[in-house]
């Protein structure tokens, strides 16, 4: 059991040690840690109203990454958004039964003694232990052709089996084959978009897919990761900015033809005229950290770098539309930020990579975030389908209540959270139960069960190895709820008052990380879907596909 216990070793410094935007330095992004909270600058952006028509936006100050055409000169140093690690201390535990998150101003001057961490894998909140064998399961690794590196594992309509393998590219599994098939940019994957007359950018490309969704029989959506600074580069001045950058990322949707591949690219950006406070267009989407198809409303969603957007999911491309809505294939974007304050007072937005996706039943949309989560209204506002109502509804003054904070900030939105009052949710994926409850977890804290309002009801897997979940995903065969660990544990199941640990089951996987867990079937059909990364010493990672109880 040492291996397991790994992380305990690990300082702050060296955990989700991501740059702001979408990437630092001259290097790419390294989605295997999830991306530090970025400060978005202040301004306003698009129409940002109230839900009332005549409401004024609250008042904000132009900062470093600005949603505006041309950002300031004078950039001052962003405040430390740096997620806690594995020796970090737990946020302090809240009562959940106090009612709507973000409800009135906690007072700031005590501070409640967190528990203890234990050097254990901890054990659960509640109930019993079990340890099932590895009845049931089937994985795939190097050797059947997978990559090297695992970030996303899913299933279309028609049973072929896709894999994310970042840098390698992506991974396809045909029912009854044995070994998988590879797809490059050679292929026709395009991990960048196309400049206004349809052309591609200058520069050496850029591949790695992270994300993967099922669509339709011999259909995915495939979502990238954008070159190193892709979020802010538009708004660089002069030679500094670079289309090859800012165009990079986004997704793909991608279809099996009888000669290869069909690509259509989603370029996830608002061209020159569509957002009137940034007439000269918006480019801050680039990369895609989660996917989710709903077939019954036709919509797909993109979990992203800042934000989170619409696709159409039977777009079928228009290199020349150079972001104009009706031919884009997307709408974009919203994120239920919040104003913060660095050390010395200067204010902010705050917002940044939403992994968390689940889809209602009624068509809206459970986002979750590094710093809030948010019930995007796209099919129950006044006008279903009205972008610009459903952002309304996330982002402005009177929608405080819609930004939930899972793990609460010892300083509400309302009094401006600093650096030392602020315990960034890190949101790692979320899965909605058929109470129209929705499980929420988080890269650093554990799990976290809100009701259908969004009201925190259970905190669960809060200590040791447990809390530092980087998948999620329900079951529909019993609705039990599935968590993947990021150091070690493999994977949990909470059962009813069951805590179920399968690191037993999965032998040397249990000490890799989980990137994606997803649930495909129903009934005796019913899969399991996981996504095991390379471990610390560089050993392939693998998929594995559970058909058990």
């Amino acid at each position: 059991m040492s291996g397991r216990r790994r992380w305990l070793g690990w300082g702050l410094a060296g955990v989700f040690a991501a740059a702001l935007a979408c990437g630092g330095g001259s290097g790419h992004q390294t989605r295997s840690l999830p991306p530090e909270p970025v400060e978005e600058g202040q301004g306003r952006e698009g129409d940002a109203g109230t839900v009332a028509d005549d409401e004024a936006p609250a008042p904000v100050e132009d900062h470093v990454g600005t949603e505006v055409d041309t950002p300031p000169d004078d950039v001052e140093p962003p405040a430390d958004t740096t997620p806690p690690g594995p020796d970090a201390e737990l946020p302090p535990e809240v009562p959940v039964d106090a009612g709507t998150p973000d409800a009135g101003t906690p007072d700031a001057g005590t501070e409640v003694p967190p528990p203890p961490v234990e050097a254990d894998a901890g054990t659960p909140d509640t109930g019993s232990v079990v340890y099932p064998d590895a009845h049931g399961w089937t994985f795939y690794g190097h050797e059947q052709g997978a990559p090297r590196e695992v970030y996303g594992v899913t299933e279309d309509e028609g049973g072929n089996v896709w894999v994310a393998g970042g840098e390698e590219g992506l991974f396809l599994l045909r029912p009854g084959a044995t070994t998988f098939q590879r797809f490059t940019m050679a292929d026709g994957l395009r991990p960048y978009g196309y400049l206004k007359d349809g052309r591609a950018p200058v520069g050496p490309k850029y591949l790695k897919v992270i994300a993967v969704t099922g669509g339709p029989a011999g259909t995915v959506f495939v979502g990238y990761e954008g070159q190193a600074d892709c979020e802010s580069n538009y708004y660089l001045k002069g030679k500094a900015k670079n289309a090859n950058v800012y165009k990079s990322g986004d997704a793909d949707k991608v279809t099996l033809t009888g000669t290869g591949l069909q690509v259509v690219h989603y370029d996830i950006s608002s061209g020159p005229g569509v957002v009137s406070e940034e007439a000269g267009g918006r480019e801050k989407i680039c990369t895609v950290l989660r996917i989710a198809w709903d077939k019954k409303h036709n919509n797909l969603w993109f979990g992203s770098n800042h934000a989170f957007a619409w696709g159409d999911p039977n777009y079928q491309g228009n290199p020349t539309c150079n972001g104009q809505r009706e031919c884009s294939g997307v709408l974009e974007h919203t994120h239920p930020y919040i104003t913060a304050k660095d050390a010395s007072g200067h204010q902010f937005r705050l917002t940044d990579a939403y992994y968390g996706i689940a889809v209602r039943p009624d068509g809206d949309v459970w986002f979750g975030g590094a710093n809030r989560s948010t019930r995007f209204r796209f099919m129950t506002v006044k006008v279903p389908r009205d972008f610009e109502l459903a952002r309304k509804a996330s982002e402005t003054r009177s929608a405080m209540k819609n930004r939930i904070d899972v793990w609460p900030d010892k300083v509400d939105e309302v009094g401006i959270p600093g650096p030392s009052d602020r315990v960034d949710d890190v949101v790692s994926g979320m899965a909605l139960m058929p109470d129209g409850s929705v499980w929420v977890s988080s890269f650093a804290w554990g799990l976290a069960r809100m009701d259908a309002k969004g009201v925190v009801q259970q905190y669960a897997l809060r200590t040791g190895g447990d809390r530092f979940v980087s998948a999620l995903a329900g079951d529909p065969s019993d609705h039990s709820v599935w968590a993947g660990h990021r150091w070690g544990g493999g994977l949990t199941r909470l059962k009813g008052d069951t805590t179920m640990r399968y690191s037993e089951a999965l032998g040397p996987l249990a000490d890799h990380p989980v990137w994606d867990i997803q649930a495909v079937g129903r009934g005796t059909e019913r899969r399991l879907l996981v996504a095991f990364g390379s471990d610390e010493s560089g050993h392939p990672g693998a998929i594995g596909i559970y058909r058990g109880e």
